[in-house]
């Protein structure tokens, strides 16, 4: 990976306010409320079982093709394939939309590939931010 110039770590970009952040990461949270109120033991995204991912975390053809790519290029098991799904299913969460879709699905897999690369606690992801897995 290259070295990122100093100019772009020194620039003071108009990234978003941590009150903002905090606002979707809260409605987020109300939404897995929510959405699993009638599961027992499952609280957010993260602790969902096989059954409720194939309930919660359907994608779209451009997002299923992307996951067939990663399964292929990162060699991703049964258990990493809904890792990252409920991880996708997180990212659209925290955007405020219903449906996850590929741009949803690539984030997610970007961190996959993170993870795998630098280990979980490295990039925080599976560290329980945001409840997500």
């Amino acid at each position: 990976m290259p070295a990122v110039p100093a100019e772009d770590l020194q620039r003071r970009g108009a990234g978003e306010p941590s009150e903002r952040v905090k606002e979707r990461v809260v409605a987020a949270r109300e939404v897995q409320l929510r959405r699993f109120r009638d599961h027992p033991g499952v609280f957010a995204n993260a602790h969902m079982g096989p059954r409720e991912v194939r309930r919660y975390c359907l994608i779209d053809a451009g997002a299923e093709s992307l996951m067939r790519t990663a399964i292929r290029r990162l060699g991703l098991s049964a258990r990493a394939y809904h890792r990252v799904l409920k991880l996708a299913r997180t990212i659209a969460d925290l955007a405020g939309v219903e449906s996850i879709a590929a741009t949803h699905v690539a984030e997610a897999v970007q961190y996959r590939s993170l993870d795998r690369t630098f280990g979980r606690t490295a990039v925080g992801v599976g560290a329980g931010i945001g409840g997500y897995a």
